[in-house]
């Protein structure tokens, strides 16, 4: 009679690592419950490999592959076949027309997939091309800047080097210490800034070619309508504190 009675320890769990009879790449390492019944563990499993309870069947094996045995009672708790840590418990799937037959779970390759024509997919609202098509025409390399050569020639005419100004965007503040066109950027006038925090991108040398010297990461060099000039005093970095 006694030997007829299995004692499990409520904590006890072992974790087994799965493999199944159709998936060859289906192989995690899950943690089960000693308590749990066979039935239960293949719950467990169907939630995981898609085979349904009634059409599997378990097979435990050590960590050599040796077969320790076949679970076939589904009443029986998980530790009554002695599991330990690094087995494997192989599923095999007897249906036939099982979601997990024909390898398709694994191989995408082998699902049908839906296509569409590129008049149809024109018609369609809601797409991807669609809302590119919202968006504003970015300018091509050489042509950031939307005013004429002889517009920022102009604009330059009021800038001299060492006036104090303020850079857009982020209101980015410096000194002047460039204005003319540069050989080494796209054509038209530039106007080159030191700024008086390190919220440039170089220091003064663009493309091997050095416009002006200033610290690291405080120059830039930008387009004339970029720039605006005046009485632009260094910021107080503290000036926003309360006191």
């Amino acid at each position: 009679m006694a030997a007829s009675q299995l004692q499990i320890g409520g904590d006890e769990s072992v974790l087994l690592r799965v493999t199944h009879s159709n998936m060859k790449t289906f192989s995690p390492e899950i943690r089960f419950s000693l308590q749990m019944t066979v039935e239960a563990v293949k719950d467990k499993l169907w939630r995981k490999c898609g085979t349904s309870v009634d059409s599997m069947s378990l097979e435990l094996y050590d960590e050599t592959g040796a077969k320790i045995s076949v679970l076939s009672d589904n009443a029986r708790p998980l530790g009554f076949y002695s599991p330990l840590d690094g087995y494997r418990l192989h599923v095999i799937d007897l249906d036939p027309s099982s979601v997990t037959s024909g390898g398709w779970l694994e191989d995408t390759s082998l699902v049908e997939k839906y296509t569409i024509s590129e008049e149809a997919y024109g018609k369609l609202g809601g797409t991807f091309r669609k809302f590119k098509e919202t968006l504003p025409l970015k300018q091509p390399p050489g042509q950031e800047s939307k005013i004429s050569v002889n517009d920022m020639e102009d604009l330059c005419a009021n800038i001299k080097i060492g006036d104090r100004c303020e850079v857009e965007p982020g209101e980015r503040r410096g000194t002047v210490k460039f204005v003319g066109q540069a050989e080494t950027l796209a054509p038209g006038f530039w106007v080159g800034i030191q700024f008086d925090e390190p919220v440039g991108k170089h220091d003064g040398m663009v493309k091997g070619k050095r416009y002006f010297e200033c610290p690291p990461l405080h120059g830039a060099m930008v387009r004339p309508d970029k720039v605006k000039i005046g009485d632009y005093p260094e910021k107080d970095p503290f000036e926003d504190e309360e006191i």
